[in-house]
This record gives C-alpha cells, sequence and structure tokens, in this order.
C-alpha cells in the first residue's frame, strides 16, 4: 500500500494511526500541502478531491478521506485491534466521537479554511488564531461531555483504542500547535494521554514522519 500523506494533515495522521494499530506496513509518500504539492503533478492526476490522505492499495485502487479509509481497514483487516466495536450501539457511540472532530471542528480550522481567512478575507493572524481556538475548544467541550454521559473508559470508548482515538489525537496535536486552552477536560487529555503512551500513536505523530522537516 501507499499512503499519499503530509505529516501535518490530522486527517493523514488518522490514518496513520489506524495504520499502526492494525500493523499494517505502507510506503509513504509525502505530499507537501503547504508549498501546494496536492495541486501540482503527479498527486492532481490521481486525486479527484485534491485532498490527502490518499491511500492506493496493491491493485492500484484509490480510496480518500479518512473516516473511510479507517473503516475499510477495519473491515479488510479483522485482525489485531478492531476499531469500530462489535456491537451496533458502541458502533453508533463511536462514530459519534470521531464525527464531533471530523466533521464539526476538522472542517472549520484545516490549513485551507486558514489559508482563505488569511489571504482572501484578510484576517489577520492574531484574529485567524483566535477563530481556530474558538471552534476547537467548543467542539473539544462537547466532545468531553459527551465522553462524560458515558461509562469510564480507558480510550474513548472500552479498554482499547478505536475510530474515535485516531480522530481525537491528531486534533489535540493541532491544538497545542496553536495555544489552544484544553484545560476543564479531565476524561479528553486522560485519553489523549493514554493513547501517546502506546508505540502505534507514537509512531505515527507527525515528528516520526520522514516529512517532518520538510
Amino acid at each position: 500500500m501507499k499512503l499519499y500523506n503530509y505529516f501535518r494533515s490530522s486527517a493523514s495522521f488518522r490514518v496513520r494511526i489506524a495504520l499502526s494499530l492494525k500493523g499494517l506496513g505502507y510506503e509513504y509518500v509525502s505530499v507537501h500541502l503547504a508549498r501546494g504539492d496536492h495541486k501540482q503533478q503527479p498527486f492532481a492526476d490521481i486525486a479527484a478531491e485534491g485532498l490527502v490522505p490518499l491511500l492506493e492499495l496493491s491493485d492500484g485502487t484509490r480510496l480518500t478521506q479518512s473516516m473511510a479509509i479507517i473503516e475499510y481497514l477495519d473491515e479488510a483487516h479483522p485482525e489485531g485491534v478492531r476499531l469500530l466495536p462489535p456491537d451496533a450501539m458502541g458502533r453508533a457511540r463511536v462514530r459519534a466521537l470521531a464525527q464531533i472532530i471530523a466533521c464539526e471542528i476538522h472542517p472549520l480550522n484545516n490549513l485551507r479554511v486558514l489559508k482563505y481567512l488569511a489571504r482572501d478575507l484578510k484576517v489577520d493572524e492574531e484574529a485567524k488564531n483566535t477563530w481556530y481556538r474558538h471552534w476547537v475548544r467548543t467542539g473539544l467541550e462537547a466532545f468531553e461531555r459527551q465522553l462524560a454521559a458515558g461509562p469510564a473508559s480507558a480510550f474513548c470508548h472500552g479498554d482499547t483504542p478505536t475510530l474515535a482515538d485516531c480522530c481525537l489525537v491528531p486534533q489535540i496535536f493541532n491544538a497545542q500547535r496553536f495555544n489552544t486552552n484544553l484545560d476543564g477536560l479531565p476524561r479528553t487529555m486522560a485519553v489523549f494521554e493514554r493513547c501517546m503512551a502506546l508505540p502505534a500513536f507514537q509512531q505515527a505523530q507527525p515528528s516520526a514522519c520522514p516529512d517532518a522537516e520538510a
């Protein structure tokens, strides 16, 4: 498999975590978003959406969208850690937690949105960062309430990492990079710390990526 991704892309980070948790090897192909590589050949020729991550399977099939890729990996490689619970209610809860990150927080704060605010709307740096921190904090407060509404567990749902943890950890990394206030989120941050104690999460983090210094 080939994973076209960028070390700072939180969506790419999600997939790297899933691949690591599954113990699946892959070729790392860097698409440097900040330099605009996603708009250039050869990536632009194979990526209809022009976004990372893109997972290319051994037969040449290409998958996009991090959540879809992770669910595919869980179904195609059921051995090892299962990223979605076996029961329907558990799967619904994990997907809901993951979607707080992927659907409520991330779309408002990804690189192209922040670039549009600065370049096209002429929002200054401090106002842009205030926008970022507001929406991340608002989303993580909702995430914390959802965790608190469920049973106590080591990870987002249960005692092993799931799709929800794959989404949470990259979002916390980004929040920390933008100096977002993370106080008052005890369950969320406890889950984050437990995840980061695991080799799979350490191996997938941005600083461990081959393009981290690019």
